[in-house]
């Protein structure tokens, strides 16, 4: 690509910070700098149209963990590890909406919900003997008594077949995060951000005082410190990094007379997750029957995948409402190796930091390690 004189001088000569990665980590840490350093040049480099990753690709649940993955996690981590990750994910989802406002983003409280089948009853008893202790560490971080619940009765209400159990976490939303990712790229450029789309960065260069990115379209860049926002696909970049892909297909409804629910469910360790939009149903997962082939930076649909979220949506969730499909697309998150949930901010070498591994709740704990990123960059400038 051939850049005119006035298009370098502008938008690539003397670059403060080079993000790279256009979601929420990358926009939050963009707003961050500015808000601490106004003068700095901030350029945030986005290979796709859109954020490529999960950023406005995924289903949108505000949660920060359920009953059953907390119990699970309590058997591999330690008490202040788990409910230090949970206190994060709350954390940054107030930091969200506190940044853009509830009606921006579209949020709604309508609470969140764990299913549980007839085959389950052992874990639903063990998450119910629990919720007392769950509750009380809750309350800590969240302020509220009793954020989970029983609502077996609301299963008729809401017309599930096969579920037996139910539990509410009222603490729990939605938002819409096309309008999130909107109003964060809106916001940056009031504050002089450049976020450039269609520009790829392939390398980065590590040069004594600076750090070169080179680009697949040919255009060099050089700033005083980058920051890796890319989640998913860090290790394109920066092959050690421990966090790997993992791909999420989703579809939508078209528009659904007097649908039954409101609100963000999920069911079998969180594989299947389904919410309403309007009077249309997200419903998204199964990523366990080909966890080896999800395991990819590439986007698509499979055959598999979207035929057993259709069956569930027929035989679980709409069995008694006739659907039609409008709509499918896919994510690609970032993950922890093994057990590992932990974000990875950190500071690679010199003058190059990553902010990854968001571990599929990047809409509650975002906007925290954008933050988090931004200020591992002021220490290197």
């Amino acid at each position: 690509m051939q850049l005119s004189f006035w298009e370098r001088e502008t938008y690539f000569k003397n670059i403060d910070v080079l993000i790279i990665g256009s979601g929420i980590v990358g926009l939050n840490a963009a707003l961050h700098l500015k808000a601490k350093q106004p003068q700095l040049k901030v350029l945030v480099a986005e290979r796709g149209m859109l954020p490529t990753g999960a950023s406005s690709k995924n289903a949108g649940f505000a949660c920060f963990g359920s009953p059953s993955e907390m119990l699970s996690d309590l058997q591999r981590h330690s008490e202040e590890d788990v409910f230090g990750l949970v206190a994060r994910r709350w954390k940054g989802l107030q930091r969200l909406r506190r940044n853009l406002g509830d009606t921006t983003i579209d949020y709604h409280r309508w609470g969140g919900y764990e299913l549980f089948t007839p085959q389950q009853q052992e874990l639903y008893e063990a998450c119910l003997d629990n919720l007392p202790y769950l509750n009380r560490q809750l309350q800590n971080t969240i302020g509220e008594a009793e954020v989970f619940r029983p609502a077996d009765e609301k299963i008729g209400q809401f017309g599930f077949k096969g579920v037996q159990r139910l539990l509410l976490s009222t603490a729990e939303g939605q938002i819409d995060t096309g309008k999130m990712i909107l109003a964060l790229t809106q916001k940056a450029q009031q504050l002089g951000v450049l976020v450039l789309n269609g520009l790829e960065v392939l390398a980065l260069q590590e040069n004594g005082q600076d750090v070169n990115a080179v680009t697949a379209q040919g255009i060099d860049l050089k700033a005083k410190a980058a920051l890796v926002a890319t989640n998913g696909f860090a290790r394109k970049l920066l092959p050690t990094l421990q966090v790997q892909p993992a791909r999420a297909q989703v579809l939508i409804t078209k528009p659904i007379e007097a649908l039954r629910f409101k609100g963000t469910f999920h069911y079998d360790e969180g594989y299947y997750y389904f919410r309403n939009i309007g009077n249309r149903v997200l419903f998204g997962g199964a990523r366990n029957l080909a966890i080896e082939a999800e395991t990819t930076t590439e986007l698509g649909m499979t055959e598999l995948i979207q035929h057993r979220l259709e069956e569930q949506l027929r035989e679980v969730i709409l069995p008694d409402t006739p659907f039609e499909v409008e709509h499918r697309w896919s994510g690609i998150m970032g993950m922890g190796t093994g057990n590992t949930k932990t974000t990875l901010v950190q500071q690679v070498s010199g003058r190059v930091s990553c902010a990854v591994r968001l571990g599929g709740m990047g809409i509650a704990i975002g906007s925290l390690v954008g933050e988090e990123g931004a200020e591992l960059v002021l220490q290197q400038l």
